[in-house]
């Protein structure tokens, strides 16, 4: 199958996805405080990650492109969204445009329509550095995402199977490329052990791309003949693996998204550590079933719910909500304590 042919049905199952159940902040509460100090137009929602400076926490993550001209129309659309309300964008994987030079323009459409704003380039744990620096070039980002996905890849029916050099190829982009290099995984998370690993090779940006969100394995099965279902459930809760990843690497700047659904899961995530919360299906499917207008009224009602969490926990700037009170309920509660990443 062309990969054009695979952009188009990961689109189709992800608009269809399925209801995941409890998701895990939902087992975060906010502890509410009456009183406040603030005015609300004196709460910024500008935001550092990195050396990254960020006009929201909210950015649209890795969707699509290398799919022709529908995912190229897609693209063109989230980033006149972006330039709208002044959110980052990322990429999908520009893999297909590095092995196809037409397929680029499909990605190349956001820098047009997006000309001053923050991009991303994305590409595999697969790729080279020569590869890394050519898909930065390609959009003039302002950042790369190396994207994770050793499990969709072994339930992909034409998926890869080595993985051995892939750490070693991390470290080299890392250390070669002149803009921040965010390691993301695609719905399964990040644990402290892979955390460590990226810590030693020098990585300093984690979106940990929690379950929770468009569940790849799913997805994968759905095109297999014979699917593997068993792994339908695998991964970690995006919250939790907030928690993993800053239990060991407190200093690390980490990226909450995996099945972000409203403003208040992005300030519980800052709550919990993480610096920036990325969105993705969901604004795909508000685009899609509705139009460009409606996604721009949707970003925009997201950035009013995180200004009101800001608001009744007395933060003015974002990184002012990290450790306000909360508690932890449920599954959430019982996995951190048995991981002993501190509640």
């Amino acid at each position: 199958m062309s990969r054009s042919r695979r952009k188009l049905e990961h689109i189709r199952h992800a608009l269809n996805r399925e209801d995941m159940g409890v998701n895990s902040f939902d087992e975060v509460e906010i502890i509410h405080q009456s009183l406040t100090d603030i005015h609300w137009d004196d709460i910024s929602l500008q935001t550092q990650l990195g050396e990254l400076s960020l006009s929201s926490p909210l950015f649209v993550n890795a969707m699509t492109g290398g799919g022709g001209e529908k995912t190229e129309a897609i693209n063109r659309d989230l980033a006149i969204a972006a330039r709208e309300t002044g959110i980052a964008l990322a990429v999908g994987s520009q893999m297909s445009a590095l092995k196809d030079e037409k397929e680029r323009q499909t990605y190349q459409v956001v820098r047009r329509e997006n000309p001053d704003g923050i991009v991303f380039a994305n590409i595999g744990s697969e790729a080279t550095l020569e590869q890394a620096k050519i898909a930065v070039d390609m959009l003039e980002a302002n950042a790369l995402q190396i994207h994770l996905n050793v499990l969709q890849e072994l339930i992909m029916p034409e998926g890869d199977r080595d993985f051995s050099e892939r750490l070693r190829q991390i470290e080299e982009i890392v250390k070669g490329v002149d803009v921040p290099v965010i390691i993301k995984e695609v719905g399964f998370g990040i644990s402290m052990e892979s955390t460590r690993q990226l810590k030693d090779i020098g990585v300093s940006y984690i979106d940990v791309g929690g379950k929770g969100g468009t569940n790849f394995s799913k997805v994968e099965n759905k095109r297999r003949k014979q699917p593997f279902e068993s792994f339908n459930q695998w991964g970690i809760p995006t919250a939790i693996s907030v928690k993993e990843v800053k239990s060991v690497y407190p200093e690390c700047n980490v990226v909450a998204s995996g099945g972000m659904r409203n403003g208040l899961d992005g300030a519980k995530a800052f709550v919990l550590g993480a610096n920036a919360f990325g969105m993705a299906g969901h604004l795909l499917r508000i685009l899609i079933k509705d139009d460009l207008e409606t996604l721009v009224e949707e970003i925009n009602h997201i950035h009013h719910e995180f200004k009101i969490a800001m608001m009744v926990l007395g933060a003015k700037d974002t990184y002012m909500l990290d450790g306000k009170p909360h508690i932890f309920t449920g599954r959430t509660k019982a996995w951190l304590e048995q991981r002993s990443t501190g509640l």
